[in-house]
Order: structure tokens, then C-alpha cells, then sequence
């Protein structure tokens, strides 16, 4: 984990945007301080609609930079909002990527970006990170907390993709179909039953029974499978599926093995020599989880020893930036190695890679980032408290939203809401995470005149 921001001196900034239209330009007003927290924003909306729209800043200047091909949906909904939108389809090394980040107040990434503390560093106007996927062990999360940038992710709007992909290997690893296609493609035809088999009544272990592994208990029992799963957490099962008391008796008891677990020091090398080693001779291994989890040359070791029958892997410990002529051993010396093997499916991290499943997570990313740039909201967000208001509406006239983000120590609120004491607060919520505090307010009966006072009053906090 990178150390934190050393320098917390505060040079806070804020937005405003009345009742009555006033918009500032985003380069000044989300300007990111050398300091542990990213100031303050005021946001407040226009009088069109029923919902106000909350946008402290003129869209035009407001810049988006997307990574690594991101949906057309998730590009068209915040071109819409008149936000600056730049989509490039690849991923860019670290010194362009520094280079790029200075100006833009919103990126976003899939898991080949690296946002690590020394590019969020240089990320003076950066308010927020998308990362359109389920991971994000790619960016530092604690020090954007510290930076004052939120962090949003789409948990769960591929999982059905990547379980219906894991049946896919369950079956073609049984039947060797990879193996009968090569040599169809060659022109050899090998009609052959030997270790070759049906899924019906083969037992499947899950390892991590959460949204992924759920969703693929069910269609493998739908399928004729028994499911055994291991998870840390004690979680109801699905159908007749059971969980057993430890990963060795999982290991020991699974014809089919397959890996759903999230990227940390637990799970790194979780499957080794070891583990290898209590699997059933013949048995399979499947992992679309993240590449550290499988110890790639003991899986290598044991299916040249033929104690494994075959596997699937769709994630590496390491990954080219894009596509073309890269699985090779640059990425480390058991590429090759992997390529050699029979009965081995090598998938180019493609478990999520549908179009539903990309439709879905460029929209419920996108939806998040609109929401919390527009509306403070911090709905989704993996590193800031969960906050939220209901929507001002023109009914409300003279109101201004106020986001507060600062250290979580005692006495802020009280200096916070002395300031804001001579208005009339009509709603409130903060909380914390960590070290991080989170504050929205909506205050009524504001002039204009006013705001730049209110907005230089909580400027001057050392909060």
C-alpha cells in the first residue's frame, strides 16, 4: 500500500451553482490541493424540471477520459450530460498516463490502468475514478480516499457472463473439445472417447460463493452437477448446493474445481503444489477469478505429472496493455509453458467480455459517476462513505447543496454547521469510512451574494 499524502496543508476549492444559473469552469473549482483531502463543492441546480439538475460547473470545461474501450452506452450517457468526453481503446503507460490525468476531473478504466499513488499524485483536478468492471485492485483506493477522489465499480452487472462462461470450460474441458478442434484444424481427425466424460452427477467446488459463484451453482445443478463451495463467510446456500468446513475438503472431494475470489495477500497462491496435490487425479481446475490466485508453475508441474486433467485459465499474474502477439514469455516464464500443455482452454481475460455485459456496466458505472459529479451522491462508491440526498426539485428556489468531504475527526460538524447556522439546513446526512467523512447538506433561503462568503468560510477550515 503507498504511503499516504505527506503534505496536508489545505488549499481547498468550491463550486457554485445557484437557482439562478451561474456556472463556474471545473478548472479551478476541482482543483485537487497537495493535501490529504480534496476541498469542498457547493452544488446546487437550475429551475427546468421537476428534479433539479445539480451541475456546479460549465459541462463544456468538465473532462472525461476513458480507457481501454469502454461501452458506447456508458460514452453516450455522460456525453449527454455536455461533459468533455475522450475515449481511447487502450490502456496507456504510466508517463503518458500521468501526462493525460493532470487535466481531467473523471477517469475511466478497466483492470489493465494502474492509478496508483505516484499517477494520483499528479491528478490535480481529478474528483472521481470509474472503474467499468468489477475489480479495483488497479487503483490505490486509500490514497484517492485521501485525495478526495471517489471510487465506483460495477460489482455485479457481469457475473451472470463469467458463470456462463465457467459451464462453457466445465463442459469442454469433460469432453476435450479445445484438443478435438486443434486437430480438426489441422486436418486430423481423432474420434476418441478415453477421459472423456459426461458433467451429470460430477461434483463441482466453488471457491468464493458470492455474486459469481451463486449465480454458477445454480446453472450448474440446473446441469445435473452436486455443488460442494467454500467461502470465509457463512452464506446461504442456493438449491441443494452445501458448504463445506474448509478448502482442503473441498479440494479433496471436487471433480471440478473453479476460483471466485477477489485479489488480496489470503488469496495470493491460494491454489499451489499443495492444494494441487489434495485434488483427485484427473480432476479440473478453472480460474476467472484474478491471475495471482493460482500458482501457474505448480499447475503447469502437476499437469505434466497428469494429476490435473485439464484447466482453464482466463486471468495471468501478468497481462499485455492490449491486444496483438503478446502471450509470450515477457509476461512471465510460464507462458510458453501453458501453450505447451493439452486439455488447457487460454482465454484472454474475457469472463465479462459480452455485450450485455459491457452494456450493463458502462451504464451503471456511468449512472454512479453523473450522480456524484451532478449530485454528491456517493451511492457505489468503494472507498467513500455511501451518502445520499433526495433530489432538489423547482419547488425549492434559493437552495444550495453543499459536499463537505474532510478527516474524520471530532469537532468538524460542529464548525461545519456554525457556519451554515444562519440558513436554514432542510436536510443533512454525513458519515465515515475510515478516515474519511463525508457531509451533504441542502440549505434554503441562500442570495447570491451570500454563497462566496459561505464557500470562503468553509475554505478556511483545517478540517
Amino acid at each position: 500500500m503507498a504511503s499516504p499524502a505527506q503534505d496536508i496543508s489545505r488549499d481547498a476549492s468550491a463550486t457554485v451553482s445557484s437557482s439562478l444559473n451561474l456556472s463556474t469552469s471545473p478548472n479551478a473549482s476541482f482543483h485537487s490541493p497537495p493535501s490529504s483531502f480534496d476541498g469542498h463543492h457547493w452544488r446546487a441546480g437550475s429551475s427546468r424540471g421537476l428534479a433539479k439538475q445539480l451541475k456546479p460547473f460549465a459541462t463544456e470545461d468538465f473532462k472525461i477520459l476513458l480507457l481501454e474501450n469502454i461501452n458506447l452506452a456508458g460514452q453516450d450517457l455522460l456525453s449527454k450530460q455536455g461533459y468533455q468526453v475522450e475515449a481511447l481503446k487502450t490502456s496507456l503507460p504510466e508517463v503518458e498516463l500521468i501526462e493525460k490525468i493532470r487535466d481531467v476531473h473523471v477517469i475511466g478504466i478497466r483492470s489493465k490502468t494502474k492509478l496508483t499513488a505516484k499517477v494520483l499524485h499528479e491528478a490535480k483536478n481529478l474528483h472521481a475514478v470509474g472503474c467499468f468492471c468489477i475489480g479495483t485492485n488497479q487503483v490505490d483506493l486509500n490514497y484517492a480516499a485521501k485525495r478526495g477522489i471517489a471510487v465506483f465499480n460495477s460489482p455485479f452487472s457481469n457475473s451472470r457472463s463469467v458463470a456462463e462462461l465457467v459451464i462453457a470450460e466445465i463442459i469442454t474441458l469433460a469432453r476435450q473439445l479445445g484438443d478435438r478442434s486443434v486437430e480438426m484444424h489441422r486436418g486430423m481427425w481423432n474420434k476418441v472417447s478415453k477421459k472423456c466424460w459426461e458433467i451429470r452427477g460430477k461434483t463441482l467446488g466453488i471457491i468464493g460463493y458470492g455474486h459469481i459463484g451463486s449465480q454458477l451453482s445454480v446453472l450448474a445443478e440446473a446441469m445435473g452437477m452436486s455443488v460442494i463451495y467454500y467461502d470465509k463467510d457463512n452464506l446461504m446456500s442456493l438449491g441443494m448446493a452445501k458448504q463445506v468446513a474448509s478448502l482442503d475438503v473441498l479440494l479433496q472431494e471436487a471433480d471440478f474445481i473453479t476460483c471466485h475470489v477477489p485479489e488480496n495477500p489470503d488469496t495470493k497462491n491460494m491454489i499451489g503444489a499443495k492444494q494441487l496435490e489434495m485434488m483427485k487425479t484427473g480432476s479440473y481446475l478453472i480460474n476467472a477469478s484474478r491471475g495471482s490466485v493460482v500458482d501457474i508453475p505448480a499447475l503447469v508441474n502437476a499437469m505434466r505429472a497428469g494429476k490435473i486433467g485439464g484447466a482453464a485459465l482466463d486471468v495471468y499474474p501478468g497481462e499485455p496493455g492490449g491486444n496483438g502477439l503478446y502471450f509470450d514469455n515477457s509476461l512471465g516464464p510460464w507462458a510458453e509453458d501453458l501453450r505447451s500443455l493439452q486439455n488447457i482452454i487460454l482465454t484472454p481475460h474475457i469472463g465479462g467480455s459480452t455485450e450485455e455485459a459491457q452494456i450493463a456496466i458502462g451504464v451503471e458505472v456511468s449512472q454512479a459517476l453523473i450522480r456524484y459529479t451532478n449530485e454528491g451522491i456517493t451511492l457505489g462508491s468503494v472507498n467513500f462513505p455511501a451518502v445520499a440526498l433526495r433530489s432538489l426539485t423547482t419547488d425549492e428556489p434559493n437552495h444550495v447543496r453543499v459536499v463537505y468531504i474532510h478527516h474524520n475527526i471530532p469537532g468538524v460538524l460542529r464548525k461545519v454547521n456554525e457556519i451554515l447556522g444562519d440558513h436554514n439546513v432542510d436536510k443533512q446526512m454525513t458519515d465515515s469510512r475510515g478516515d474519511v467523512a463525508y457531509l451533504l447538506a441542502d440549505i434554503s433561503n441562500v442570495n447570491q451574494s451570500e454563497i462566496q462568503k459561505l464557500v470562503a468560510s468553509l475554505e478556511a477550515l483545517d478540517c
